[in-house]
């Protein structure tokens, strides 16, 4: 590369950094919960990419919350140990079986492969589940499902006390029942429960879409509950959009000041949605 060249892309680093001042200003000592879904961990690249970002977003003080998926992973060792699964309206029944199937995944290899990331880029993470310290309790979602469970409690102490010692949480989405039994549960739904517990100042959806569209397939930038509510009566918001929709409100009526849904495959995601003015993906708040 010519100096000269590389002198613009100074120039243009210097530039980027001084028009964040307001944002990182904005967001000092935030909380800001992110889920990462399976789908945005494709690669290597990807992971050190979003940890890198992660870290970034704990030297300039904010607090990150990570809440991890892991279905594709989930998915390829029931294949792979020759597990069958069973499903009731499009959702997985969870059996004992299967169960410890997920728990190893989330748990084990996907929770340490992020904190790994994290800690490679030179942050201080920990992998911890909802199971720990009852951060998650929960009750059955439905019977036919087996141990799936929905949050009916959230103890976010332990979570405060590793911001306390400038640690990132890594959270898989598991719960702890009532009678000593462990659930699976949505990452979205986790996500949700958690940043609103916390009142978090920003819910960060990352998923393999660029945002809520409306029906002409345009991604809307910014979006109210009413807006949301109305689309999805009227069908525009459709199929997999839904439950992360109904996160968002929840997440919202819970104290979360906005819930953004983005592509998480996009580079340096978070940063596009926290530290520049147009932002990334769909932004929700409370009409």
């Amino acid at each position: 590369m010519k100096k000269q060249d590389m002198n613009r892309d100074w120039i243009a680093t210097a530039r980027t950094l001084s028009q964040a001042l307001p944002y990182l200003q904005r967001y000092s000592d935030a909380i800001v919960v992110i889920k990462l879904g399976g789908h945005a961990m494709t690669s290597d690249e990807a992971m050190d990419s979003f940890a890198r970002d992660v870290v970034l977003m704990r030297q300039v003080g904010i607090n990150p919350v990570i809440v991890h998926g892991g279905g594709p992973m989930i998915n390829a060792l029931l294949d792979k140990l020759e597990i069958k699964s069973d499903f009731v309206n499009g959702k997985r029944v969870t059996d004992a079986a299967t169960m410890e199937v997920v728990e190893m995944v989330l748990s084990g290899t996907v929770n340490k492969r992020i904190v790994q990331a994290i800690n490679k880029q030179g942050g201080r993470a920990v992998g911890l589940s909802g199971k720990d310290a009852n951060l998650v309790v929960c009750d059955p979602a439905d019977p036919e499902l087996g141990l799936v469970g929905n949050p009916s409690e959230i103890n976010p102490e332990v979570i405060r006390t590793l911001f306390e010692n400038d640690l990132i949480p890594v959270i898989a989405p598991l719960g702890a029942g009532r009678n000593g039994e462990t659930f699976n549960i949505n990452g979205d739904t986790v996500a949700g429960a958690i940043a609103g517990a916390l009142s978090a100042d920003r819910l960060l959806l990352l998923t393999d879409v660029s945002g809520v569209k409306n029906a002409d397939g345009d991604v809307l930038t910014e979006m109210n509950s009413d807006q949301i509510r109305e689309m999805t009566a009227s069908g525009v918001i459709a199929g997999g959009m839904i439950p992360k929709t109904e996160t968002a409100l929840a997440a919202l009526e819970e104290g979360v000041k906005a819930v953004v849904i983005l592509d998480g495959r996009a580079p340096n995601a978070c940063l596009l949605e926290l530290f520049t003015e147009h932002g990334a993906g769909s932004i929700i708040r409370l009409a």
